[in-house]
Order: C-alpha cells, then sequence, then structure tokens
C-alpha cells in the first residue's frame, strides 16, 4: 500500500514510539503512511487464525495510545481486521509474516524515543 523504507520506518520509531515492548505511541499520527506503519506493528499483537471480542482488542489495544479505538477502527478500515456486523467478534485477515519488517519482538536495532 505504501512504499516504506527501512529508514522511514526507523525514522518514525524514533519519534513517534516510546516504547517497544510494550507497544507505546507518543500518539496516533495524522499521515497516512505513519498510520499504515502503527498497524503494521499492532498486527504482531494478534494470533492468525484466532476470533477476538471487542473487548480482548481493547484490552490489547489501550496500551498503545490513548486514542486506541481509533486504532481498532483503521485495523478494519485498512482490512488488517475483519469483523461481524454486529461487532462480537474479530480477526486477522491479512497475514502477520506478509509484514516481518514491521515486528518489533524481532527487532533490535530500532530505537524508541526514551533509547535515545
Amino acid at each position: 500500500m505504501f512504499d516504506i523504507s527501512e529508514s522511514d520506518f526507523a525514522t518514525f520509531v524514533s519519534t513517534h514510539v516510546e516504547s517497544l515492548n510494550p507497544l507505546v505511541l507518543t500518539q496516533m499520527p495524522v499521515k497516512e503512511k505513519r498510520k499504515y506503519m502503527v498497524l503494521c506493528m499492532v498486527i504482531h499483537l494478534f494470533e492468525k487464525e484466532r476470533f477476538y471480542h471487542e473487548r480482548e482488542i481493547n484490552a490489547i489495544l489501550k496500551p498503545i495510545a490513548e486514542d486506541y479505538v481509533m486504532i481498532r477502527r483503521y485495523l478494519i478500515d485498512y482490512q488488517f481486521m475483519a469483523r461481524k456486523e454486529d461487532g462480537s467478534s474479530y480477526w486477522l485477515i491479512k497475514d502477520p509474516n506478509d509484514f516481518k519488517q514491521f515486528n518489533l519482538a524481532e527487532r533490535t536495532d530500532l530505537k524508541p524515543i526514551q533509547s535515545k
């Protein structure tokens, strides 16, 4: 969807991420490309082929940013996840393995804001 270089991602992390583990953002970015990077990181917090209740999604997303509901909405809007029309369950529709470069658990080269 976006052309994201390693440099783009490293810069984003160093300016918008307070903590890698657990993932904590300074704020939800406004630019679409940066929102997409957040979603590429967040997708790794969910298991493939598992159905989640909205409460579970909120519990996972709440520590990441104040407006965790926006992240949940973007996961649907950007088609990382789908949900039943009544909102009773959510599931991944994109494979986290397609976004390995954004898996913070496997990245030791990135430096968040507090680690500068």
